[in-house]
């Protein structure tokens, strides 16, 4: 058994990667799935489609390598996190659409707990805030508002879980139901110093303790998959969150590095060791990764919008065919116009945390078509990352002058890159490797498998492909970012 699988379930598309025994990539799969969209603010997709995506990549990855699934030794799970799926225990089927992690449903209901007073609590305990982007008041809501539901899961007969977990009581045909430490931690229902599920939040927020799942290592055992799936039965030995999963596949396990990942939205992870370290810049203290029981902590900030933005620019308005066209697009936009896009489609996350905010575009002019919009979708990225970045250093001054490692779809654009290093002022790696997500998976399934080794010396087999240097003179650069805090400060809910 010389390969390792990596299921990658993400917020619109799932896609599966074999790798072989070295963590080369080896063979890729890949579909998209719906998105929808009830009301305002409201993210939802079908479990059903998550489910169906997972095993039919899975299935086509092991395909196009030409190999058996008996020659699998492990499967690693990464997936978006806080959404959430609640299901029969009796059937395995939900009972409702998955509340996705960008749905903001339950702002007033987060409004409530901060006036009440909980938010201390809450970041005592999770180190996250009080804010709809989690899971606790999602499943809240479904317990609230599907009939039947709240008294089903008093009874035992309902099961939550984030997307990892979800997929783990299918694949292991019900027999499993477990998470890891980052995806529990990511719930405001897990005190991150213990890993464990916490009494006091579990009362607050009104969630039965029999619902959830067991809180394990990310590199473990979670069962074997049902032998008719893929075609053997293969162990499930590894998970984590996409972000921590990226962190791993990235090799930040020193503390001070930091990497970002820019898929539907950007988040960035700096690795502060063994401690959580309390942010006074709203930004979020959370688990890293767990290894044989140890855990360590990293800073997170959290971007809603980053290659959504480019999407909207598709799907939305209609101006690219693909996202590949953003780059050239914003080559040739006009110099003079400086058109920003605050992209709060579902609200601004780190350090804002806004949930009422919704994106606005400044700066228009009878003059300004698809390639000034264009590069405002790809600068609000590197904009946002600046955010996040001079948070961080406010709440851990080892963050000055650090690299930056990025991975993710954005990261293609050479373009996009160099923005990001021009109004950071610091230098941007890219990785040979940018599928860190599902390599970071599929790192952990290897580890328990060993296959792989420890962190430390695993890290030192990351290799860039191409370092971005700033070039930008340091006042415009200073410009720019001035003008994009005006437009933020125009675009929050309560100025």
């Amino acid at each position: 058994m010389t390969y390792v699988l990596a299921l990658d379930q993400g917020t619109t598309s799932t896609r599966a990667i074999l790798f072989d025994a070295s963590l080369a990539p080896v063979a890729t799969a890949q579909q998209e799935f719906p998105q929808h969209f009830p009301h305002s603010g409201w993210v939802e997709h079908d479990p059903e489609d998550l489910w169906r995506s997972s095993v039919e990549t899975m299935r086509a990855a092991i395909a196009t390598a030409g190999v058996e699934a008996r020659a699998v030794a492990a499967i690693g799970i990464t997936n978006q996190r806080e959404t959430v799926v609640v299901w029969e225990r009796a059937t395995g089927r939900p009972i409702h659409r998955a509340i996705v992690w960008q749905d903001r449903r339950t702002a007033e209901a987060c409004a409530r707990l901060r006036e009440s007073g909980h938010e201390a609590l809450i970041t005592t305990r999770t180190g996250l805030l009080a804010d709809p982007y989690f899971s606790a008041t999602k499943i809240a809501w479904l317990l609230d508002h599907v009939p039947g539901a709240r008294d089903a899961a008093e009874a035992g007969a309902l099961a939550f879980g984030t997307v990892d977990s979800f997929l783990v009581w299918r694949l292991t045909g019900g027999r499993v139901h477990a998470t890891d430490a980052t995806n529990a931690a990511r719930t405001l229902l897990c005190d991150i110093r213990s890993a464990q599920w916490d009494e006091e939040l579990l009362a607050l927020f009104g969630i039965p303790r029999a619902m959830l799942p067991e809180i394990r290592d990310c590199a473990g055992e979670f069962g074997t998959t049902e032998p008719d799936l893929l075609g053997a039965a293969v162990p499930i030995r590894g998970i984590a969150g996409d972000q921590q999963a990226a962190t791993l596949g990235q090799g930040c396990v020193a503390p001070g590095m930091m990497k970002s990942t820019y898929g539907t939205g950007c988040f960035a992870l700096l690795n502060t060791g063994t401690a959580p370290v309390v942010s006074r810049a709203r930004l979020l203290s959370t688990i890293a990764y767990q290894l044989g029981g140890r855990r360590t902590y990293a800073l997170e900030g959290a971007i809603f919008v980053a290659g959504a933005a480019v999407q909207w620019l598709r799907d939305g308005l209609g101006v690219i065919g693909s996202a590949a066209e953003t780059q050239a697009l914003a080559e040739a936009a006009d110099p003079a116009q400086r058109v920003i896009l605050v992209p709060a489609f579902t609200g601004l996350g780190a350090p804002w945390w806004d949930a009422e905010a919704r994106g606005a575009l400044y700066g228009l002019t009878r003059g300004t078509g698809p390639r000034e919009l264009a590069r405002a979708a790809l600068e609000s990225v590197g904009f946002q990352t600046r955010d996040l970045i001079e948070a961080m250093r406010r709440d851990w001054g080892a963050a000055a002058g650090s690299v930056l490692r990025v991975d993710g779809g954005m990261t293609a654009s050479d373009w996009t890159m160099q923005f990001l290093a021009d109004i950071l002022g610091a230098p941007v790696d890219r990785p040979v490797v940018t599928e860190t997500t599902a390599l970071g998976a599929a790192y952990l399934a290897a580890l328990h498998s060993g296959l792989a080794p420890a962190p430390e010396e695993w890290a030192l087999r990351w290799r860039a492909e191409r370092r971005f240097e700033p070039a930008m003179a340091a006042d415009r650069r200073e410009a720019l970012y001035a003008a994009w805090q005006d437009a933020v400060a125009r675009t929050l809910s309560q100025r």
